[in-house]
Protein backbone atom coordinates (compact mmCIF):
# COMPACT_ATOMS: atom_id res chain seq x y z
CA UNK A 1 0.00 0.00 0.00
CA UNK A 2 1.24 3.84 -0.89
CA UNK A 3 0.17 6.75 0.79
CA UNK A 4 -0.51 9.65 -1.86
CA UNK A 5 1.46 12.66 0.45
CA UNK A 6 -0.90 15.00 -1.44
CA UNK A 7 -3.95 13.33 -0.06
CA UNK A 8 -2.91 12.99 3.20
CA UNK A 9 -3.00 15.31 6.55
CA UNK A 10 -0.87 15.19 9.18
CA UNK A 11 -0.77 17.44 12.45
CA UNK A 12 -4.88 18.39 13.26
CA UNK A 13 -6.81 18.58 15.71
CA UNK A 14 -9.56 17.50 13.73
CA UNK A 15 -10.84 16.21 10.66
CA UNK A 16 -13.64 15.98 8.26
CA UNK A 17 -13.99 12.10 7.11
CA UNK A 18 -16.87 10.64 5.22
CA UNK A 19 -19.29 13.54 6.60
CA UNK A 20 -18.44 13.26 10.26
CA UNK A 21 -16.12 15.31 12.55
CA UNK A 22 -12.85 12.85 13.55
CA UNK A 23 -11.55 14.57 16.59
CA UNK A 24 -9.34 13.55 19.38
CA UNK A 25 -12.47 12.45 21.47
CA UNK A 26 -13.45 10.39 18.41
CA UNK A 27 -16.53 10.65 15.92
CA UNK A 28 -18.92 13.61 16.37
CA UNK A 29 -21.79 15.33 14.11
CA UNK A 30 -20.34 17.53 11.35
CA UNK A 31 -21.43 21.20 12.64
CA UNK A 32 -22.68 21.88 9.07
CA UNK A 33 -25.13 19.35 8.83
CA UNK A 34 -26.38 20.56 12.44
CA UNK A 35 -26.56 23.70 11.24
CA UNK A 36 -28.92 22.34 7.87
CA UNK A 37 -30.79 21.01 10.02
CA UNK A 38 -31.14 23.89 12.52
CA UNK A 39 -32.28 26.78 9.57
CA UNK A 40 -34.69 24.18 8.26
CA UNK A 41 -38.45 26.08 7.58
CA UNK A 42 -41.31 24.36 8.44
CA UNK A 43 -42.32 21.43 5.95
CA UNK A 44 -44.75 22.50 3.52
CA UNK A 45 -44.87 19.18 1.43
CA UNK A 46 -44.35 15.58 1.43
CA UNK A 47 -40.06 16.10 -0.28
CA UNK A 48 -39.61 18.89 2.94
CA UNK A 49 -40.44 16.10 4.56
CA UNK A 50 -38.35 13.55 3.48
CA UNK A 51 -35.67 16.15 3.31
CA UNK A 52 -36.07 15.91 6.98
CA UNK A 53 -35.99 12.33 7.48
CA UNK A 54 -33.17 12.47 5.50
CA UNK A 55 -31.06 14.82 7.38
CA UNK A 56 -32.46 13.42 10.69
CA UNK A 57 -31.23 9.92 9.57
CA UNK A 58 -27.80 11.07 8.72
CA UNK A 59 -27.29 12.73 12.28
CA UNK A 60 -29.22 9.91 14.23
CA UNK A 61 -26.15 8.13 15.12
CA UNK A 62 -25.52 11.59 17.42
CA UNK A 63 -29.53 11.84 18.36
CA UNK A 64 -30.89 10.23 21.21
CA UNK A 65 -34.01 7.96 21.14
CA UNK A 66 -33.94 8.59 17.22
CA UNK A 67 -36.72 6.42 16.41
CA UNK A 68 -39.30 7.04 18.69
CA UNK A 69 -39.08 11.01 19.48
CA UNK A 70 -39.17 11.58 15.22
CA UNK A 71 -41.41 8.77 14.57
CA UNK A 72 -44.61 11.14 13.34
CA UNK A 73 -42.16 12.41 10.21
CA UNK A 74 -41.96 9.08 9.56
CA UNK A 75 -45.67 8.55 9.82
CA UNK A 76 -46.40 10.87 7.07
CA UNK A 77 -44.39 9.17 4.51
CA UNK A 78 -45.92 6.34 5.16
CA UNK A 79 -49.76 7.59 5.31
CA UNK A 80 -48.84 10.29 2.45
CA UNK A 81 -50.65 8.20 -0.59
CA UNK A 82 -54.12 7.47 1.56
CA UNK A 83 -54.31 11.01 3.14
CA UNK A 84 -52.10 13.16 1.28
CA UNK A 85 -49.68 15.36 3.06
CA UNK A 86 -50.82 16.05 6.80
CA UNK A 87 -48.55 18.53 9.03
CA UNK A 88 -50.54 17.45 12.52
CA UNK A 89 -49.86 18.80 16.21
CA UNK A 90 -47.91 15.95 17.11
CA UNK A 91 -45.45 16.73 14.18
CA UNK A 92 -45.41 20.12 15.19
CA UNK A 93 -44.16 19.08 18.79
CA UNK A 94 -41.30 16.76 17.56
CA UNK A 95 -39.74 19.58 15.28
CA UNK A 96 -39.99 22.06 17.69
CA UNK A 97 -38.28 19.60 20.13
CA UNK A 98 -35.74 19.10 17.61
CA UNK A 99 -34.68 22.31 16.82
CA UNK A 100 -34.97 22.87 20.70
CA UNK A 101 -32.28 20.14 21.38
CA UNK A 102 -30.15 20.59 18.47
CA UNK A 103 -29.69 24.59 19.79
CA UNK A 104 -26.40 25.19 21.14
CA UNK A 105 -26.04 25.57 24.85
CA UNK A 106 -26.60 28.67 26.69
CA UNK A 107 -23.48 30.25 27.80
CA UNK A 108 -21.91 29.62 31.76
CA UNK A 109 -23.11 32.12 33.81
CA UNK A 110 -19.99 33.74 36.07
CA UNK A 111 -20.58 34.61 39.19
CA UNK A 112 -18.90 36.41 41.80
CA UNK A 113 -16.91 34.79 44.81
CA UNK A 114 -18.81 35.70 47.79
CA UNK A 115 -16.50 36.71 50.04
Amino acid sequence: MRLNPSKCTFRVTSRKFLGFMVTRRGIEANPEKIKALEEMSLPRSLKDVQRLNGRITVLSRFLARTGDKYLPFFKILRGARKTGFQWTDECQSAFESLKQYLAPPPPPLLSKPTP
